[in-house]
């Protein structure tokens, strides 16, 4: 697939500092792991789950709780892979290497739906970010939610720096989905369910819940 092989391209060395690189302007990442509050012996997906910062934090918080994560960029699951295992997580997550817009969750993890999926940066990074949105939905439990945050419209910033955030956003092919507000709470209603969307840091990121 052609996005897989520019992910892998964009990531094949950037994998090996994004942690350290990326805690820097990835706001909010923490307080969205913070809100997936899964039940005890639930399940969580992560979709994009890139080098496995946010599913190796998640399994820390939630000890009683199986997580699956899966990504397009086989760089990405190098990188993840290692670092689970660094952790002696490896028996409680799960990666699989898949489009975030057209995946089988029954064919990679042998289960249709979750009690909690997470969407950490990447709606950004998708080009069909609006499927891979509803596909997040589709896979959730009756009772299950799906948290997402990313980068939004920077609407209360100085020019200046929204200009160079655009910039430096776009040598990695990542893009803002201002509509995303909207387009969450449309795809939650025709789901039944119901959408909080808070912006973040001033229009920096924005933090949304589907449940």
């Amino acid at each position: 697939m052609a996005h897989a092989k520019l992910m892998d391209g964009v990531y094949a060395r950037q994998r090996h500092i994004y942690d350290l690189t990326r805690k820097y302007y990835l706001l909010g990442r923490d307080r969205a792991i913070s809100e997936l509050t899964p039940p005890s012996g639930g399940h969580v997906l992560e979709i994009g789950c890139g080098t496995g910062r946010n599913l190796i934090i998640a399994a820390r918080q939630y000890p009683d709780v199986t997580f699956h994560g899966l990504d397009i960029s086989s760089e990405m699951l190098s990188t993840a892979r290692s670092s689970i295992a660094k952790v002696g997580l490896s028996e409680r997550i799960r990666l699989a290497c898949a489009d975030a817009a057209r995946f089988d969750a029954g064919e990679l993890f042998g289960r249709q739906t979750f009690d909690a999926v997470l969407m950490s940066y990447t709606l950004s990074m998708i080009p069909p970010w609006d499927q891979a949105l509803q596909k997040g939905i589709s896979v959730l439990s009756d009772n299950g939610k799906l948290v997402f945050v990313d980068f939004w419209d920077q609407s209360g910033l100085p020019g200046w720096s929204r200009l160079v955030l655009r910039k430096w956003l776009d040598l990695f092919h990542v893009a803002p989905r201002e509509g995303l507000g909207e387009v969450a709470h449309d795809f939650a209603m025709q789901h039944g369910r119901n959408c909080l969307f808070d912006p973040l840091y001033r229009g920096y990121a924005c933090l949304g819940t589907i449940r």
